[in-house]
């Protein structure tokens, strides 16, 4: 049994006629574009075994940071950096990457969450590890996308499950600090574990960008491994 046949980590939605264009005249926006289809279909194979196999599942939600555009291969991300970083922590996780290159928040929503809850029932008495990182494309987006945000992480915090690991926004916005305020309060509560980025993020993205100089390449993902490792670490190991 797998997630739903329907969903192919793929928003449905065509690149942006903008980003179709600059795609003609910078070679290096087509090429790591170019990644999104082949980076797609080894996430969606890649998944559907991890959905029959043993051990505790990890699911990763988001965008196309959580399918390694940029990187040279899906396999060169932060999740699998992470993945690596963890030993015998990691040694059982099972990842089922539901991210989609493209996502905003109500993709999440309406698309990954959906085949989150059609995955089969977990064969362990440990909960999911769940993991979100998106955001950026509401921000940097169209107006509305961007003036909905906060309204949209609310929403999203509001159905994951409890204790699901989410990454603040670093970039200094009004609607990027309206969506952190919304994270920093279920994080108070207990809700959910931030990885924040504003504090734990790169100091400087220098030297650690593709060819497009929007997206990570493997130094940046590194990077965003580093943030990431010791709150997902705490999330595995059993409390005292």
């Amino acid at each position: 049994m797998s997630p739903s046949s329907a969903y192919t980590n793929r928003t449905g939605r065509a690149p942006g006629r903008t980003l179709r264009a600059l795609g003609l005249v910078l070679p290096g926006i087509a090429r790591v574009r170019s990644q999104s289809e082949p980076y797609a279909d080894a996430w969606h194979e890649r998944t559907h075994r991890a959905a029959v196999e043993a051990g505790r599942r990890w699911v990763v939600l988001g965008d196309s940071m959580s399918q390694a555009i940029g990187a040279t291969g899906p396999e060169r991300g932060w999740v699998d950096q992470l993945l690596g970083r963890l030993g015998p922590l990691g040694a059982d996780l099972r990842v089922v990457n539901l991210s989609a290159t493209g996502a905003r928040v109500p993709d999440v929503i309406e698309q990954q969450l959906p085949a989150l809850a059609a995955l089969p029932p977990a064969d362990s008495t440990v909960a999911d590890l769940v993991t979100v990182m998106v955001g950026s494309n509401d921000l940097f987006g169209r107006a509305r996308h961007r003036d909905h945000l906060p309204h949209a992480m609310a929403d999203l915090v509001r159905r994951l499950p409890r204790g699901s690991i989410v990454t603040t926004l670093p970039q200094p916005r009004r609607a990027a600090r309206s969506a952190n305020a919304v994270l920093d309060e279920a994080a108070r509560t207990g809700h959910l574990r931030l990885v924040d980025l504003r504090t734990d993020g790169p100091d400087s993205w220098r030297g650690r960008l593709a060819a497009d100089f929007f997206h990570p390449n493997e130094a940046g993902y590194a990077a965003i491994t580093d943030a990431f490792e010791p709150v997902v670490r705490g999330a595995l190991l059993p409390d005292p």
